[in-house]
C-alpha cells in the first residue's frame, strides 16, 4: 500500500472530532525590536533538521503576525494580497492537533484534534518538527477560475512564506518551504471543499543541536 494510502487509512480511523479541541486565544504580537533588515536577510536560509522543542505561545503569535497577520486598522496584511483578495489560510499542525489561524481573532480555531504533522510533507523530518504551516488558497474569494488566479495565489503564498524566513532569521529559528506535499490525502485529512487548494507547507522550529 502507497504510504498516502496508509497515512490516510490511519488519520481517517483514529481522527477524534474538532469539537474535542479547543480555541487558542494567542498572546498580542510583539510587533517592536527585532534584528536588522539587512542583517535578517543576510542571514536567511533554509535548514531542515529541528529540535523537538514546541515553541512558546508567544513566538508563535510573533510568527503568525509576521506571516499574515493584520498591521493596519483597515484589515491590511503583513504581506501582499491579490486584489486584496486574502485567500490564504493559514493552517497549523503542532503536536495538540491542527488548527486554522484566525488573523482577525488573534486566535488558533480547532480543526482536528490528531496530531496530523507526518502527513504534512513526504520528507521524514516533518513529523518532529514543532510546527508545519500549511498554505491553502480558498479559490471562492478570488471571483476568478483558471491560470491566473492559480498564478495569483501561489504568488500570495510566496509572500508569506517569505515573511516566515525572514521572521525565523530573527529570531534564531530553523525553517523550510516545502513543496513535495501528497495535496490529495493532505486535503481529505484536513476536509477541505473543493474550492481549497493546498499549495505549500512550511516547517519551522528551533534548530536540532
Amino acid at each position: 500500500m502507497r504510504k498516502s494510502a496508509l497515512l490516510l487509512t490511519l488519520f481517517v480511523s483514529i481522527a477524534i472530532h474538532a469539537q474535542d479541541l479547543k480555541p487558542i486565544q494567542l498572546p498580542t504580537a510583539q510587533t517592536e525590536g527585532g534584528r536588522p533588515l539587512m542583517q535578517v536577510l543576510k542571514e536567511r536560509k533554509t535548514r531542515r533538521e529541528f529540535s523537538p522543542e514546541s515553541l512558546p505561545m508567544q513566538v508563535l503569535a510573533n510568527l503568525l503576525w509576521a506571516a499574515f497577520g493584520i498591521n493596519r486598522p483597515d484589515g491590511g496584511r503583513t504581506a501582499p494580497s491579490a486584489m486584496n483578495w486574502q485567500e490564504i489560510d493559514i493552517y497549523v499542525a503542532i503536536g495538540d492537533g491542527l488548527f486554522l489561524y484566525n488573523a482577525k481573532a488573534n486566535r488558533l480555531d480547532p480543526i482536528l484534534a490528531q496530531d496530523v504533522r507526518a502527513a504534512t510533507g513526504l520528507q521524514a523530518f516533518v513529523a518532529a518538527a514543532p510546527v508545519n504551516l500549511i498554505y491553502v488558497a480558498d479559490l471562492s474569494k478570488t471571483g476568478q477560475a483558471g491560470s491566473e488566479a492559480e498564478l495569483f495565489t501561489a504568488a500570495d503564498a510566496g509572500f508569506i512564506g517569505e515573511n516566515v524566513y525572514l521572521f525565523c532569521a530573527s529570531e534564531g529559528l530553523a525553517t523550510v518551504v516545502r513543496g513535495s506535499v501528497d495535496r490529495a490525502a493532505l486535503a481529505k485529512i484536513m476536509k477541505l471543499g473543493p474550492n481549497q487548494k493546498i499549495l505549500l507547507a512550511q516547517s519551522v522550529g528551533y534548530p536540532k543541536k
